[in-house]
């Protein structure tokens, strides 16, 4: 028998696919499948549960997740920074592992990477992220967690234009200390990012793109397989995982 898991938000895109490549999994063995309605109390006997829900719901079951014991994988957005210190807390008071990834797509992983480590050398950054019509949240948590690290690797405020002389307001997108962000959301669309940094005389863009769900299921495996292995608490980042 492989690692027993479970996954809240089955019913959704990516919970099903998410179901499919645990089933699919030799070293996993899909113990439990939530939906909205059902208990919590069926992941009793999961190790690791993963969170695919919506912001309104993600907290509260993740601190059920540490209540009871279990291993939390996070692919949901709106836990906020007094979320994660809350759930980090509790979660060290039980040895409980939890890792929140903004994006399971390792091509995503590399992009934030890289867009990190090139912010200190460029004045100005915008990142204009896209995703499917029905995505509830904007901006994403792929492009808050890249602004996040862009700005955490600069020693200077970015020379970023102000949102004054808008004709229409928003125009110039949402203001990530900085880092200007755009959120698009449309039809025909999974999972896409671009940041471009300015410099003198010079831009640099950084894109990736999910074209199909399936990309994000290896970094979700990995997570499964591996959020044993991380210090107790709350880890933000697939990035962990990886040797970048």
């Amino acid at each position: 028998m492989g690692i027993p898991v479970g996954v809240i938000g089955y019913r959704g895109r990516m919970g099903s696919e998410a179901c499919a490549a645990i089933e699919a999994d030799e070293d996993l063995e899909l113990a439990a499948r939530v939906g909205r309605g059902d208990s919590l109390d069926s992941l009793s006997g999961c190790a690791v549960a993963v969170d695919l829900t919506t912001p309104d719901a993600v907290a509260g079951n993740v601190r059920h997740l540490i209540d009871t014991g279990i291993h939390g994988v996070v692919g949901t957005s709106g836990l906020t920074p007094d979320d994660l210190g809350v759930l980090d807390e509790a979660a060290r008071l039980r040895d409980v592992r939890v890792l929140v990834a903004p994006n399971f797509a390792v091509g995503a992983v590399v992009m934030m990477t890289l867009a990190a480590k090139a912010a200190p050398y460029f004045q100005s950054a915008e990142i204009v992220e896209r995703h499917h019509a029905r995505k509830v949240d904007a901006p994403s948590g792929t492009s808050l967690r890249t602004a996040q690290l862009m700005n955490a690797g600069r020693l200077i405020p970015w020379d970023a234009a102000s949102g004054e002389g808008e004709s229409i307001r928003g125009a110039r997108g949402g203001d990530a200390d900085g880092v200007r962000i755009h959120s698009l959301r449309m039809s025909g669309s999974v999972a896409h990012q671009e940041v471009i940094l300015g410099g003198t005389g010079e831009t640099l863009t950084i894109r990736h793109d999910s074209l199909d769900r399936a990309s994000f299921m290896p970094g979700i495996l990995l997570s499964v397989k591996r959020v044993a292995s991380l210090p107790p608490g709350v880890t933000v980042g697939l990035e962990h995982l990886l040797d970048l």
